[in-house]
């Protein structure tokens, strides 16, 4: 902790002004080095926090200034309390947004094929954000598009980290990071090529969930439910082995009667009577005449629409459970750009293939349009559609409906598929139980999400700016490629990218070729590099000589994040410090909820309805938007007010201008011991003595809040003792600080050590809120940071207050509201003297006022004070007898 010594009382301005403060004091602790994590130390001496890294894209939204702020708060209060933070702030820069941005402001888009150009100059500089179409920009080579990445991320990551320093965060910028430079590459590759080793990562071609717009296959964790508009549609097939008994038609009822042409099987469930007599049947499909067999699976419904299924490959997840356990043929006809394929060589009629051909390039929905035409004119469709609204799958930044493709992907193992009893699965809901939440509900999100997986973590993506697979596959003597044999590179010649590196053995030459090798073309899932922000930020890296750093911050102390991102972000940090490391990466998660528009509706930037901060700071000052984010509980969404980022701005000029008058009233004698900013012997008046008792119990409060990382619940024991100590202690006291009161000298030594004491602690309890009002008054009148001073602890109040009852501060305070009402009342000045009252109180409150006569008088300007005991429990007033009001001075002409 730095030295506190009292500085010079010139320090103290003329007006205190929260203008420029944010610029004044970031300038200064980036020159101090104030907030450096000290690499000389032990893992007990650290807290260490896995700051979230805020995707380089775009701008920043007030949602980041509310949970960052909030995060922030926590790491301020631990550094006051001793120990040494590690809190690094990472860019997470790699991913489809900073794709979609670069295409958009460069006006460009990759196409892998092209070579590399030397210099290439991009078309623009600046475009609009907003999509553009792809024959609107200019194809350049993958290394090409992605130096333009890098370009614009160092710039988006500029502008950020202005606004982050505005803020007050207390960041260690020593120790930023990416997610897409050399050393994060390593790391990530690195531990992809582990799990490989270990079985924990492996290759399969299955059905995947795809999105047609970006060309990527897409994880069940980035996947949300919209409700959109469909029909269900009554649709026959023709039962091939018909009896004079039996209906020769079997009707379905399907939302996609696109896929018809996909079609595999008809399902049921086995113990529905209406359709066992067709189990081990076929039946022929409408339009196209594709022969498929009526299959029993107990998945199948009822009491949904026919009670009997169409399989198609594939429709959803349903479609795909069938496909698997009942081992049906593969018949695919949507095609990763989203258009039907241009053949289906199971569709064998003349019929059926002139069918099939009029959907041949078209896109889901004119295909769907174009089926439904066609089943209406030959008969096969009964009645009007059934319209309906339904949830339909798709990729969280994407506006198309995801389509089940067939494609080669890897897979993470994530418990999702592991249905033992003491399995992955298991594991990993232990880990969230061990893991500490805050607030602590937040546990069975994690849990529910867990339980809820129905598959491995899809973890390759088809995009260009990433963190490639560190992978070749073999070409065999016939030119295919074999996927069964993989080549990996050294750890130590991590970071590699495989589209210009060749394996060991291999040549360049031999790319592509016989006997040679290919690259793999896919980059890693953006989580499976942010999942491993522990280890990025720590120094895990791939074959590098350990500084320690790692073992010393290693595993976390703190995570804190939005609980929208616990299933993605949280979930994937705990899987792969689980499969890694064995252990979770950190001790507690501090989990903050959403920022909601006047709507009541989260603000984010797909819906156009965020608002970014910098406006806000500039017109609220940081402290006052930190206010707000403060004053949010843990976990719950919160509506965007400014009244509340203008009552933090009032507190924080507040704590100027009371700062200024409390240390107006001169300088109090030091503290020998050097606990508080006086010394305590001094307080011998009871109010004083009260007003510290009860300053014990502030101190008390927050920091039982503060350790359970509850800043919200600090703020609400610090405020109203500060906005109490300003609007009725310093007034009652004012006259005796200033000597003019029959206490005498002595009683003017102990108001001034009250009030410095007091305005000192409350300076540092209100410090990892308000941060620059509160280092600004320091600077007036301590040496040192406020932000390097220990937390305040409340046994030395105690000693102070000797005892004397804290009650004591709030009986005379409403003494006080009592006589200022009675000449607000009376439509008269403050400064109209009382020249006669009569106070009545309860037995314990006289008593109270009976210590407190003389500042009560004084503030009051009472003349003539009875103190006698009421018979209720209230403070009340009679016998009142009001002087003349002052006479008004003229103002001054000049």
């Amino acid at each position: 902790m730095t030295d506190t010594a009292p500085r010079p009382e010139s320090a103290i301005p003329d007006r205190p002004s929260l203008e420029g403060l944010e610029e004044k004091w970031d300038s200064v602790w980036s020159e101090q080095d104030l907030y450096a994590f000290d690499p000389e130390t032990t893992r007990d001496q650290v807290f260490s926090v896995d700051t979230p890294p805020p995707t380089a894209s775009g701008s920043l939204h007030v949602g980041h200034v509310f949970g960052y702020s909030q995060a922030d708060m926590i790491v301020r209060y631990q550094r006051m309390r001793g120990k040494n933070v590690f809190y690094p702030l990472g860019w997470d820069d790699n991913g489809l947004p900073t794709e979609r941005r670069a295409q958009n402001y460069y006006g460009v888009r990759c196409d892998p094929s092209l070579p590399y150009q030397e210099g290439f100059t991009p078309p623009q500089e600046g475009g609009s954000n907003k999509s553009s179409k792809a024959a609107n920009q200019l194809p350049i080579s993958r290394r090409n598009f992605i130096e333009l990445c890098e370009q614009l991320t160092a710039l988006d990551e500029k502008s950020f980290e202005d606004v982050f320093r505005a803020l007050g965060l207390s960041v260690d910028w020593a120790h930023s990071y990416q997610t897409i430079n050399a050393a994060s590459r390593a790391t990530s590759q690195r531990a992809f090529l582990e799990n490989l080793r270990q079985g924990q990562a492996y290759q399969s071609e299955a059905p995947t969930m795809w999105d047609v717009t970006y060309r990527t296959a897409v994880a069940q964790a980035e996947q949300e439910d919209r409700e959109r508009e469909g029909a269900y549609h009554r649709i026959g097939f023709t039962r091939t082995e018909a009896t004079a008994n039996a209906d020769t038609t079997v009707y379905i009822e399907t939302t996609r009667p696109e896929l018809l042409p996909a079609c595999v099987a008809l399902v049921a469930h086995p113990d529905d009577v209406r359709y066992q007599g067709l189990f081990g049947s076929t039946v022929t499909s409408p339009l196209f005449g594709v022969e498929v067999p009526v299959m029993a699976h107990p998945l199948a419904q009822p009491d949904k629409g026919a009670g009997i299924a169409m399989i198609c490959t594939f429709g959803d997840s349903n479609d795909v459970t069938w496909w698997r356990e009942l081992s049906l043929p593969t018949r695919s006809v949507v095609g990763r750009d989203g258009r039907f394929l241009p053949e289906a060589p199971w569709i064998t009629t003349e019929d059926g293939r002139a069918a099939y051909a009029e959907l041949a390039g078209l896109t889901v929905f004119s295909a769907q349009k174009r089926v439904v035409e066609m089943v209406t004119e030959s008969g096969d469709l009964v009645g009007e559609p059934e319209r309906i609204t339904h949830p339909v799958k798709f990729y969280e930044n994407g506006d198309k409906p995801l389509e089940f493709v067939t494609s080669r992907q890897w897979y993470l193992t994530n418990g999702g598929r592991d249905q033992s009893e003491g399995g992955l699965r298991d594991e990993l809901i232990a880990r969230g139980q061990e893991l500490t939440w805050h607030p602590a509900y937040m546990e069975s999100r994690y849990r529910n999400w867990v339980e809820g997986l129905t598959g491995d973590w899809l973890i390759s993506r088809q995009r260009f700016y990433g963190v490639p697979f560190p992978l070749w596959y073999a070409v065999d003597a016939d030119g295919e490629t074999d996927y069964d044999t993989v080549l990996t590179p050294p750890l130590e010649a991590l970071p590699i990218d495989p589209t210009i590196d060749v394996p060991e053995g291999f040549t360049e030459s031999q790319r592509h070729q016989p006997g040679g090798f290919v690259a793999d073309p896919d980059i890693l899932d953006t989580w499976a590099t942010s999942s491993l922000t522990p280890q990025l930020a720590g120094g895990w890296n791939a074959g590098a000589e350990s500084d320690g750093l790692f073992e010393k911050v290693y595993p976390m102390d703190l995570r804190p994040q939005g609980h929208d991102i616990i299933r993605t972000w949280l979930f994937s940090t705990i899987v792969r410090s689980h499969l890694q490391q064995d252990s979770l990466p950190w001790k507690h998660a501090s989990i903050n909820g959403w920022i909601l528009d006047p709507d009541r509706k989260k603000m984010s930037k797909s819906k156009g309805n965020v608002v970014t901060p910098i406006g806000l700071l500039q017109q609220h000052g940081s402290d006052g938007v930190r206010y707000w984010a403060g004053r949010a509980r843990q976990g719950v969404d919160t509506a965007f007010d400014e009244g509340q980022m203008k009552i933090g701005r009032r507190l924080a000029i507040k704590i100027l201008n009371a700062s200024k008058f409390a240390l107006g009233f001169g300088a109090a004698p030091a503290d020998p011991a050097g606990r508080l900013a006086a010394d305590p012997a001094v307080v011998t008046d009871p109010l004083d003595r009260a007003l510290l008792a009860q300053l014990a119990e502030v101190v008390e409060q927050a920091t039982a809040a503060f350790e359970d990382m509850d800043y919200a619940r600090s703020l609400e024991a610090v405020e109203p003792f500060f906005w109490a100590f300003c609007d009725d202690f310093i007034e009652l006291v004012k006259e005796r600080a200033h000597g003019n009161s029959p206490a005498g000298e002595a009683g003017a030594a102990s108001a001034r050590a009250a009030l410095a004491i007091a305005l000192e602690v409350l300076l540092r309890l209100f410090a990892p809120v308000v941060v620059f009002a509160t280092e600004e008054v320091w600077s007036w009148w301590r040496g040192g940071s406020v932000h390097t001073q220990a937390w305040p602890v409340a046994a030395p109040l105690r000693e102070a207050a000797a005892g004397q009852d804290p009650a004591l501060v709030d009986t005379v305070a409403q003494a006080a509201i009592t006589l200022r009402r009675l000449k607000s009342d009376a439509k008269v000045s403050q400064k109209t003297p009382l020249l006669a009252v009569t106070i009545e109180a309860p037995q314990q409150a006289l008593a109270h006022l009976e210590a407190a006569a003389a500042d009560l008088t004084a503030l009051g300007r009472v003349e003539q004070l009875e103190l006698v005991v009421g018979e209720g429990e209230e403070i009340l007033t009679r016998d009142v007898e009001l002087g003349e009001p002052p006479v008004k001075q003229p103002r001054s002409q000049g």
